[in-house]
Protein backbone atom coordinates (compact mmCIF):
# COMPACT_ATOMS: atom_id res chain seq x y z
CA UNK A 1 0.00 0.00 0.00
CA UNK A 2 1.33 3.31 -0.99
CA UNK A 3 2.99 5.13 1.98
CA UNK A 4 1.09 8.08 2.17
CA UNK A 5 -2.46 6.36 2.11
CA UNK A 6 -1.00 4.30 5.37
CA UNK A 7 -0.06 7.71 7.22
CA UNK A 8 -3.05 8.98 5.98
CA UNK A 9 -5.62 6.06 7.06
CA UNK A 10 -3.39 6.18 10.21
CA UNK A 11 -4.46 9.72 10.97
CA UNK A 12 -8.01 8.84 10.21
CA UNK A 13 -7.52 6.06 12.98
CA UNK A 14 -5.90 8.23 15.54
CA UNK A 15 -8.53 11.33 15.05
CA UNK A 16 -11.88 9.21 15.09
CA UNK A 17 -11.30 7.16 18.33
CA UNK A 18 -14.32 7.85 20.17
CA UNK A 19 -13.48 6.77 23.66
CA UNK A 20 -9.99 8.33 22.87
CA UNK A 21 -10.00 10.15 26.26
CA UNK A 22 -7.79 10.19 28.87
CA UNK A 23 -8.99 8.69 32.42
CA UNK A 24 -9.65 11.18 34.86
CA UNK A 25 -7.85 10.76 38.36
CA UNK A 26 -9.35 12.65 41.40
CA UNK A 27 -6.91 16.03 41.52
CA UNK A 28 -6.14 15.52 37.98
CA UNK A 29 -6.02 19.22 36.65
CA UNK A 30 -5.97 18.30 32.87
CA UNK A 31 -8.29 15.92 32.08
CA UNK A 32 -10.78 16.18 28.98
CA UNK A 33 -13.84 13.91 28.67
CA UNK A 34 -15.19 14.44 25.13
CA UNK A 35 -18.40 16.17 25.32
CA UNK A 36 -21.33 14.95 23.41
CA UNK A 37 -20.46 18.10 21.00
CA UNK A 38 -16.94 16.82 20.66
CA UNK A 39 -18.54 13.33 19.36
CA UNK A 40 -20.32 14.87 17.07
CA UNK A 41 -17.46 17.04 15.68
CA UNK A 42 -15.53 14.16 15.40
CA UNK A 43 -18.40 11.90 13.51
CA UNK A 44 -19.24 14.99 11.26
CA UNK A 45 -15.38 15.17 10.59
CA UNK A 46 -15.22 11.62 9.50
CA UNK A 47 -18.09 11.64 7.13
CA UNK A 48 -16.34 14.73 5.50
CA UNK A 49 -13.42 12.90 5.11
CA UNK A 50 -15.32 9.75 3.75
CA UNK A 51 -16.96 11.91 1.33
CA UNK A 52 -13.94 14.14 0.27
CA UNK A 53 -11.64 10.17 -0.53
CA UNK A 54 -14.86 9.34 -2.96
CA UNK A 55 -15.26 12.51 -4.94
CA UNK A 56 -11.62 12.11 -5.48
CA UNK A 57 -11.33 8.33 -6.26
CA UNK A 58 -14.49 8.96 -8.55
CA UNK A 59 -12.88 11.94 -10.52
CA UNK A 60 -10.14 9.82 -10.97
CA UNK A 61 -12.06 7.31 -12.93
CA UNK A 62 -13.84 9.50 -14.40
CA UNK A 63 -10.98 11.23 -15.92
CA UNK A 64 -9.55 7.81 -16.58
CA UNK A 65 -12.45 6.48 -18.37
CA UNK A 66 -14.79 9.73 -20.37
CA UNK A 67 -17.99 8.50 -20.26
CA UNK A 68 -21.42 9.52 -20.12
CA UNK A 69 -22.05 12.23 -17.27
CA UNK A 70 -25.38 9.90 -15.83
CA UNK A 71 -25.56 6.86 -13.55
CA UNK A 72 -26.04 3.75 -15.48
CA UNK A 73 -28.47 2.17 -13.54
CA UNK A 74 -31.73 3.09 -13.32
CA UNK A 75 -31.26 3.09 -9.26
CA UNK A 76 -29.03 3.16 -6.61
CA UNK A 77 -29.17 -0.09 -4.50
CA UNK A 78 -29.88 1.88 -1.74
CA UNK A 79 -33.38 3.56 -3.10
CA UNK A 80 -35.18 0.93 -0.80
CA UNK A 81 -34.24 3.52 2.80
CA UNK A 82 -36.30 5.54 3.14
CA UNK A 83 -34.91 9.13 3.71
CA UNK A 84 -36.32 13.09 4.21
CA UNK A 85 -36.52 14.40 0.97
CA UNK A 86 -34.47 17.40 1.81
CA UNK A 87 -32.51 19.50 4.37
CA UNK A 88 -36.12 21.35 5.67
CA UNK A 89 -37.85 17.54 6.09
CA UNK A 90 -34.56 16.04 7.85
CA UNK A 91 -35.05 18.73 10.29
CA UNK A 92 -38.59 17.80 11.01
CA UNK A 93 -37.68 14.23 11.72
CA UNK A 94 -37.35 13.14 15.21
CA UNK A 95 -33.51 11.76 16.25
CA UNK A 96 -34.88 8.24 16.33
CA UNK A 97 -35.93 8.45 12.69
CA UNK A 98 -32.79 10.03 11.42
CA UNK A 99 -30.72 8.04 13.56
CA UNK A 100 -31.81 5.13 11.90
CA UNK A 101 -31.80 6.57 8.39
CA UNK A 102 -27.95 7.03 9.01
CA UNK A 103 -27.49 3.57 10.07
CA UNK A 104 -29.28 2.16 7.63
CA UNK A 105 -27.03 3.76 4.61
CA UNK A 106 -23.90 2.92 6.66
CA UNK A 107 -25.02 -0.62 6.56
CA UNK A 108 -25.57 -1.25 3.20
CA UNK A 109 -22.59 -0.09 1.89
CA UNK A 110 -20.48 -2.59 3.55
CA UNK A 111 -21.04 -5.36 0.87
CA UNK A 112 -20.75 -3.10 -2.10
CA UNK A 113 -17.96 -1.38 -1.06
CA UNK A 114 -16.24 -4.58 -0.43
CA UNK A 115 -16.79 -6.12 -3.91
CA UNK A 116 -15.62 -2.49 -4.75
CA UNK A 117 -12.14 -3.42 -3.57
CA UNK A 118 -11.87 -6.64 -4.78
CA UNK A 119 -13.10 -5.58 -8.46
CA UNK A 120 -10.42 -2.67 -8.22
CA UNK A 121 -7.39 -5.07 -6.57
CA UNK A 122 -8.57 -7.94 -9.66
CA UNK A 123 -7.76 -4.66 -12.14
CA UNK A 124 -4.90 -3.39 -10.95
CA UNK A 125 -2.53 -4.76 -13.43
CA UNK A 126 -4.35 -3.32 -16.14
CA UNK A 127 -3.72 0.35 -17.61
CA UNK A 128 -6.20 1.61 -13.88
CA UNK A 129 -4.48 3.75 -10.99
CA UNK A 130 -2.74 1.50 -8.72
CA UNK A 131 -4.13 3.50 -5.73
CA UNK A 132 -7.88 3.05 -6.04
CA UNK A 133 -7.98 -0.40 -4.66
CA UNK A 134 -6.05 0.89 -1.51
CA UNK A 135 -8.66 4.22 -1.60
CA UNK A 136 -11.18 2.00 -2.14
CA UNK A 137 -10.47 -0.46 1.32
CA UNK A 138 -9.59 2.88 2.99
CA UNK A 139 -13.40 4.04 2.18
CA UNK A 140 -14.90 1.04 3.61
CA UNK A 141 -13.02 0.87 6.57
CA UNK A 142 -14.17 4.67 7.13
CA UNK A 143 -17.88 3.41 6.69
CA UNK A 144 -17.35 0.64 9.54
CA UNK A 145 -15.39 3.17 11.67
CA UNK A 146 -18.06 5.69 10.98
CA UNK A 147 -20.92 3.67 11.89
CA UNK A 148 -19.51 2.42 15.41
CA UNK A 149 -18.77 6.23 16.25
CA UNK A 150 -22.51 7.03 15.62
CA UNK A 151 -23.70 3.96 17.91
CA UNK A 152 -21.24 5.24 20.35
CA UNK A 153 -22.66 9.17 19.76
CA UNK A 154 -26.46 7.86 19.98
CA UNK A 155 -25.37 6.14 23.25
CA UNK A 156 -24.36 9.29 24.80
CA UNK A 157 -26.96 11.53 23.40
CA UNK A 158 -29.82 9.84 25.71
CA UNK A 159 -29.42 11.68 28.41
CA UNK A 160 -29.41 14.71 26.59
CA UNK A 161 -32.48 14.34 24.73
CA UNK A 162 -34.83 16.39 25.44
CA UNK A 163 -37.84 15.09 23.13
CA UNK A 164 -37.70 11.54 24.24
CA UNK A 165 -37.00 10.41 21.08
CA UNK A 166 -33.45 9.20 20.93
CA UNK A 167 -32.93 6.04 19.61
CA UNK A 168 -33.26 3.76 22.91
CA UNK A 169 -32.28 0.70 21.19
CA UNK A 170 -30.36 -0.47 17.90
CA UNK A 171 -32.15 -3.25 16.34
CA UNK A 172 -30.12 -5.82 14.23
CA UNK A 173 -31.74 -4.96 11.05
CA UNK A 174 -30.03 -1.65 11.38
CA UNK A 175 -26.73 -3.12 10.99
CA UNK A 176 -27.50 -5.73 8.52
CA UNK A 177 -26.90 -5.12 5.29
CA UNK A 178 -30.19 -5.47 3.02
CA UNK A 179 -30.82 -8.08 0.72
CA UNK A 180 -30.47 -6.04 -2.08
CA UNK A 181 -26.95 -5.21 -1.55
CA UNK A 182 -26.64 -8.61 -4.03
CA UNK A 183 -27.31 -5.10 -6.88
CA UNK A 184 -23.55 -5.42 -7.04
CA UNK A 185 -22.38 -9.18 -7.70
CA UNK A 186 -18.96 -10.44 -7.22
CA UNK A 187 -16.67 -10.83 -10.01
CA UNK A 188 -19.49 -8.55 -12.17
CA UNK A 189 -18.42 -5.00 -11.53
CA UNK A 190 -16.74 -3.13 -15.04
CA UNK A 191 -14.91 -0.59 -14.62
CA UNK A 192 -17.67 2.12 -15.75
CA UNK A 193 -19.69 -0.04 -12.64
CA UNK A 194 -17.25 1.99 -10.11
CA UNK A 195 -18.05 5.08 -11.17
CA UNK A 196 -21.99 4.47 -10.88
CA UNK A 197 -21.35 2.66 -7.65
CA UNK A 198 -19.15 5.91 -6.40
CA UNK A 199 -22.05 8.27 -7.43
CA UNK A 200 -24.52 6.81 -5.29
CA UNK A 201 -21.97 6.42 -2.55
CA UNK A 202 -21.38 10.24 -2.73
CA UNK A 203 -25.15 10.74 -2.50
CA UNK A 204 -25.59 8.45 0.50
CA UNK A 205 -22.80 9.95 2.30
CA UNK A 206 -23.65 13.89 1.24
CA UNK A 207 -27.40 12.80 3.06
CA UNK A 208 -24.79 10.92 6.44
CA UNK A 209 -23.00 14.59 6.74
CA UNK A 210 -25.91 16.19 6.25
CA UNK A 211 -27.99 14.46 8.77
CA UNK A 212 -25.55 14.00 11.48
CA UNK A 213 -25.38 18.37 11.13
CA UNK A 214 -28.70 18.10 12.10
CA UNK A 215 -28.85 15.74 14.46
CA UNK A 216 -25.61 17.71 16.48
CA UNK A 217 -27.63 21.17 16.17
CA UNK A 218 -31.03 19.34 17.73
CA UNK A 219 -29.41 17.56 20.34
CA UNK A 220 -26.47 20.06 22.02
CA UNK A 221 -28.49 23.06 23.23
CA UNK A 222 -26.76 26.54 22.90
CA UNK A 223 -24.52 25.63 19.78
CA UNK A 224 -24.15 28.54 17.01
CA UNK A 225 -25.62 26.43 13.82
Amino acid sequence: MNTAWIASYTLVGVMFCIDAAPICLYGQSECHVPSVADLFDRVIQQSSRMFGISTDLHSEIENHFPRRNTIGRQKCHTHWIVTPGDKDKAQRLGHEALTEAILRLLSAWDDPLSELHWSMSQQRSEDSNQTWPDKALQIGNMVRELREGVLKVTAKMRPLDRDSNTLSHVSPDLLDPFPDVSFYKRGELRSLDHLDLLQCFRRDSNKIQTYLGILKCSTVPKLDC
